[in-house]
């Protein structure tokens, strides 16, 4: 009865919602809504990565932000059991060696830009990343596209550039905002955070029914 109304809504295609492997890298404002947004959805086996811990900063915008000092990771197993997670960094040399091959997607929410783009390197085919969330008031303003078409969204520019850079030439789609920054500094709304996050579970949803 947990997924009815899911199966009610994507009909036969549920089943294979529910046979797919995601990869989540990054659960804090936007990464962890699109955790809860793909478990609540049924899909089956969900590996998080994360090395953080929860800080009072973040109550702001994040689930689980009440286990103040809790590694992300851990917060959100002991939520869903099922969950598998990987408690580290993601760095570069990490997405060079590390094996994608048995992930039907790849959902990136991290912030590192070194480590954003060696991902896309290796793993762009199976990939859709999140681009900036901070500094906006309106979740109206957010879209998805190619990483090549976003237009008034800083990091997705810097991104590109990076890539262009790296000597990249491949494509993905991206869930970004073109809303004018409305601060300087790392001001952040979880109307915002959490609609990037529900942006990028729809965007998996929809390519693992394919």
């Amino acid at each position: 009865m947990r997924y009815k109304r899911c199966e009610d809504l994507f009909g036969e295609d549920f089943k294979r919602i529910q046979r797919s492997k995601v990869l989540l890298l990054g659960v804090g404002g936007v990464g962890g809504v699109a955790l809860e947004c793909l478990v609540r959805s049924g899909v089956g086996d969900i590996t998080i990565v994360d090395f953080d811990t929860f800080e009072q900063s973040n109550q702001n915008r994040q689930l689980e932000s009440e286990n103040i000092g809790l590694k992300k990771v851990e917060a959100f197993k002991r939520k869903y059991p099922k969950l598998n997670i990987l408690d580290l960094k993601v760095t570069p040399k990490w997405c060079e060696e590390f094996d994608f091959s048995s992930y039907d997607l790849i959902i990136d929410a991290i912030d590192d830009m070194s480590a954003k783009v060696a991902l896309a390197k290796v793993a762009h085919k199976k990939l859709i990343s999140s681009m900036g969330g901070a500094k906006r008031v309106d979740p109206s303003k957010i879209k998805r596209a190619s990483i090549w078409k976003t237009k008034g969204d800083a990091l997705a520019r810097k991104f590109r550039y990076e890539l262009r850079q790296a000597g990249f030439s491949g494509d993905f789609e991206v869930v970004y905002s073109d809303e004018e920054p409305k601060c300087k500094d790392l001001g952040s709304f979880m109307g915002v955070t959490g609609s990037f996050g529900f942006h990028l579970c729809s965007l998996a949803i929809e390519r693992l029914r394919d």
